[in-house]
């Protein structure tokens, strides 16, 4: 009886054997799946300044911040988009952009508790070059610029974003300190939203940084120095200066063709106050005289 049951055992065992040396020869003929490659996050562009370095330390190693985090840091902290927008603004999923929010905050946490610099580079990305405008005000501005220069024309292909100088429905007539921009997005030649944005004490040289970080591509005021003007003009951003009235009346002029506006407007108060012994950019009208 015993003699039996080793050689039912070993029958089993060879069976066994042999099942498994059949599938490993299968298996070992398969070729093995090739991963998915990673899916390019969607940003505006690069920034304008890709390195913050604390006094004192700069032979530190820098934190290295990829474009596409700092891109979801532009987007959720500074533009206040939801996860579910800023997911479809860059075309991945809502927890990708939670795993990217979350390295990216605490890699800037890590620079200000450590006190070390951060550098902004690499990344899994791709830049839209204005071929994705329904996404980015941003790329619209690209998407016109890059139809001017072939000379078309390309009013109603994309969404345009435009900021006029504003106080009291009226367009305030010294960019460099204004408090307030009303941000108006058009299409086809009509506004379709409008809001009022305070410009949180932004001064002359961060202004146009202020309107590239939300996106504008046009501006109306009234008059401007040169060197926002070069800065405006660095950023993208074309100029409507020596502009004065109504607000949203200007821009539905500008839309209509029929702007009447200054292109050799400048504005030469920067050496005294404001507001003092009676002069003020507003009371003479930065734009229509003697500022030009």
């Amino acid at each position: 009886m015993r003699t039996e049951n080793v050689a039912a055992f070993e029958k089993n065992c060879f069976f066994l054997l042999k099942v498994l040396r059949s599938e490993y020869t299968e298996y070992k003929g398969r070729k093995a799946p090739m991963p998915r490659p990673p899916r390019c996050r969607r940003i505006c562009g690069a920034p304008q300044v890709d390195t913050f370095c604390p006094n004192g330390c700069e032979d530190t190693e820098p934190i290295l911040l990829t474009l596409d985090e700092y891109e979801v840091i532009r987007l959720v902290d500074l533009e206040q988009q939801t996860h579910e927008q800023c997911a479809a603004q860059m075309d991945i999923s809502r927890s990708t952009v939670q795993e990217i929010y979350e390295s990216a905050r605490r890699k800037i946490a890590a620079c200000l508790v450590h006190g070390k610099p951060l550098h902004i580079t690499g990344g899994n990305y791709r830049i839209c070059g204005g071929q994705e405008a329904a996404h980015c005000g941003r790329c619209c501005r690209t998407q016109r610029a890059n139809t001017e220069k072939s000379g078309k024309n390309c009013k109603g292909d994309s969404i345009m974003k435009i900021a006029v100088t504003y106080e009291n429905g009226q367009i305030f007539q010294h960019f460099g300190h204004t408090e307030q921009f009303k941000l108006y997005e058009a299409a086809d030649g009509k506004v379709i939203h409008a809001e009022v944005v305070d410009t949180n004490g932004s001064g002359h040289g961060a202004l146009a940084g202020f309107l590239m970080q939300h996106g504008v591509d046009t501006l109306v005021c009234g008059g401007i120095g040169g060197g926002a003007q070069a800065a405006l003009a660095e950023a993208g951003i074309k100029l409507y200066g020596g502009v004065s009235g109504d607000a949203d009346a200007a821009v539905n002029a500008l839309l209509s063709g029929s702007l009447s506006y200054n292109p050799n407007v400048h504005c030469d108060h920067h050496d005294h106050a404001h507001g003092e012994a009676g002069h003020t950019c507003g009371d003479h009208g930065c734009g229509k005289h003697s500022c030009h």
